[in-house]
């Protein structure tokens, strides 16, 4: 049945929320932008920074006062004030950076994605498993108030037999952009289609068969790839990443009963419409697309499992983030892109 009104999100108490004492690991363009949303939106402790040099360090500190800063990553893990590391280094350095904080008795929250592939993925939950450490993905939409809504619509059967999702995700890049750089595992999919691929595993579940075409650009680097997956459940998911040009970026989830349209960019805070199949039905999610002033809710989420004394994260557990790099793993060998890593 259609509903009256949209659920409410649902957020954790701030009683339940302790304030960890967090280490930054790579501090670049998002790391900035998750700094500023937890200053502005929480009460989390920035407390340490690390980066190739002092002076990059130094100057990240000193922009968002942060106490501490290092040129060593194992100087700053030796630091005894910390709770927690924010991983948000270039995507290769994602599993060794990880694994040095795991070895070390330090949780991680870890840009995405979580790793190159699911191999790595694999090797990240088994040392955080034996160490007793949360180790989870920072895939930021996920814990975000309209992702909540779009789950508990999902979980109440309003949109019925979902039957078909399309989103796309394309932007334009300069050529001397690191997502043009074979070195640093460039190309769409890690930076753009793992948003595509978690979306459609979240609404339809694991696939079962996947095929992928795709295009290169000049050094190697795939720079186009449409994406068809059949799922368990029966949906069909039809996926675009380019980064050939912008792209709408919208998506939709088409079930039988309703239709659930998402404004570009899909996966990130705004707007979406609800419609029934029958009837002039429509109810409409609306809020501002203030984007990354809402990184601070994949902080909070982190430090409301370590108070509630979980090592896998509810919202995005390992196993999901490990269906995602599978899936992508796939589209990869269908396209013949193998990262420098795995050579």
């Amino acid at each position: 049945m259609f509903p009256s009104s949209l659920p409410t999100p649902r957020h954790p108490a701030p009683q339940t929320i302790p304030e960890l004492r967090w280490g930054i690991i790579g501090p670049g363009w998002i790391a900035e932008r998750f700094v500023q949303s937890l200053r502005e939106n929480s009460r989390q402790q920035l407390t340490a920074v690390t980066a190739r040099s002092q002076e990059k360090a130094g100057a990240f500190a000193q922009q968002w006062q942060i106490p501490h800063a290092f040129d060593d990553t194992d100087a700053m893990l030796a630091h005894n004030g910390l709770d927690a590391i924010y991983i948000a280094t270039p995507h290769n350095r994602h599993f060794p950076d990880a694994m040095r904080c795991l070895q070390a008795g330090k949780h991680v929250l870890i840009e995405k994605p979580l790793a190159l592939n699911a191999r790595e993925g694999a090797t990240l939950q088994a040392e955080a498993r034996a160490r007793g450490l949360l180790c989870m993905e920072a895939m930021w939409c996920d814990f975000l108030p309209k992702y909540d809504v779009l789950r508990q619509l999902l979980e109440d059967g309003v949109l019925g037999d979902v039957h078909t999702l399309i989103a796309d995700h394309g932007e334009f890049f300069t050529a001397d952009h690191r997502i043009f750089n074979a070195s640093l595992a460039g190309g769409p999919m890690l930076d753009l289609g793992s948003y595509l691929v978690a979306f459609s595993l979240m609404v339809g579940g694991e696939p079962q068969e996947i095929i992928a075409r795709g295009q290169q650009v000049p050094g190697g680097v795939n720079g186009q790839a449409s994406i068809l997956m059949v799922h368990n459940s029966g949906m069909q998911s039809v996926l675009n990443t380019t980064l050939f040009s912008n792209t709408p970026g919208g998506a939709v989830i088409a079930g039988r009963d309703a239709t659930l349209t998402l404004d570009g960019q899909f996966y990130a805070p705004g707007n979406f419409t609800l419609r029934a199949s029958q009837g002039d039905r429509t109810l409409t999610w609306q809020e501002p697309t203030n984007r990354y002033q809402q990184l601070f809710h994949e902080a909070e989420h982190f430090a409301w499992c370590l108070e509630q004394g979980l090592t896998d994260s509810p919202i995005r557990p390992l196993s999901a983030s490990l269906s995602t790099l599978s899936a992508m793993d796939e589209v990869r060998r269908q396209l013949g892109i193998v990262f420098n890593e795995e050579r």
